[in-house]
């Protein structure tokens, strides 16, 4: 399908997803969608306060919502571990959502001592989605959902600086965890492959929305924005690819879902090209042991 909306979502009466970063933005609004097709939908938050709120919100809309508040940070490797056991208790879990990230923030450090943007947006994502590969992997064709960029495409993995102590330049170090979401569900999928599993794993991005996740960006662009935004995706809009890679039934392992207009910057879900580097097994292979390393987490594949 090469035209994918909210409205091609099909009924997801008995699946469970767990959607990170859920109280706002893309993640909120995929979360709505869900919830509305018949789904059972675990808001993985931060603060129990705004997950509150998001939740009311989608019960106001969505008569008979069936919603879940898991405490999740994926600045603190403790507090990823602790939402892979409460999840773990669920039924089942058909399809892992991972939307939660930062983008261009000032250096900073996660709980584990990382910086920020490679901690949550990659090493988080990557600890996340292994602790819960078990789970996944009692439901036939689940799904692994990661949210990369556009911005992947400027990307590099930094192994000789991967802490910044040498040099932060807060795009390129964004540039950098989003082209790492990418390598890592590449190779995901290529190691569910050869372990025979029936869980997939597919990438997906929003191309540019208006949501909460840009307020780390320059002021001049931030001054500029209002005058933009019509060229761009409402977070409803941006949340299609996130979607379309969650429900839709023409997915395939290894695919990369984008918007369909201006340079994939905005409208309806597709497929999309990711860049050559994002491909690159052996860059893959060392980021994954690297994470390894890093996480304490090896999923054994």
């Amino acid at each position: 399908m090469n035209s994918f909306t909210a409205s091609d979502v099909p009924d997801q009466s008995g699946k469970t997803f767990l959607v990170s970063g859920a109280n706002t933005g893309i993640g909120f609004e995929a979360a709505m969608v869900l919830a509305e097709r018949g789904g059972r939908v675990l808001l993985g938050c931060r603060s129990e306060e705004r997950a509150a709120d998001a939740i009311g919100r989608i019960e106001a809309a969505v008569e008979g919502a069936d919603l879940r508040f898991i405490p999740l940070d994926q600045g603190d490797l403790d507090s990823v571990a602790a939402a892979a056991e409460l999840v773990a208790e669920e039924d089942r879990l058909d399809v892992l959502v991972n939307n939660a990230g930062i983008m261009m923030p000032p250096l900073e450090l996660t709980t584990d001592g990382f910086e920020s943007q490679f901690g949550v947006n990659h090493l988080g994502t990557f600890a996340l989605t292994c602790q819960l590969l078990d789970k996944l992997a009692e439901t036939e064709g689940a799904r692994v959902v990661v949210t990369s960029s556009i911005a992947h495409r400027g990307g590099d993995i930094h192994f000789d600086d991967i802490d910044a102590s040498k040099k932060y330049g807060a795009q390129d170090r964004y540039q950098q965890s989003k082209l790492a979401n990418l390598l890592f569900a590449y190779e995901l999928e290529r190691r569910l492959r050869a372990s025979e599993s029936t869980t997939i794993a597919v990438a997906c991005h929003p191309g540019i929305a208006a949501t909460e996740l840009g307020r780390h960006m320059p002021k001049i662009v931030m001054l500029a924005a209002p005058l933009f935004r019509v060229f761009f995706n409402s977070p409803a809009e941006g949340a299609w690819p996130t979607l379309m890679a969650a429900s839709s039934e023409d997915i395939e392992g290894g695919d990369y879902i984008g918007p369909s207009k201006r340079g994939e910057t905005a409208g309806p879900a597709r497929t999309v090209s990711s860049a050559g580097r994002s491909h690159d097994a052996q860059l893959a292979t060392q980021l994954w042991d690297l994470s390894v390393e890093m996480t304490g987490v090896d999923p054994g594949l």
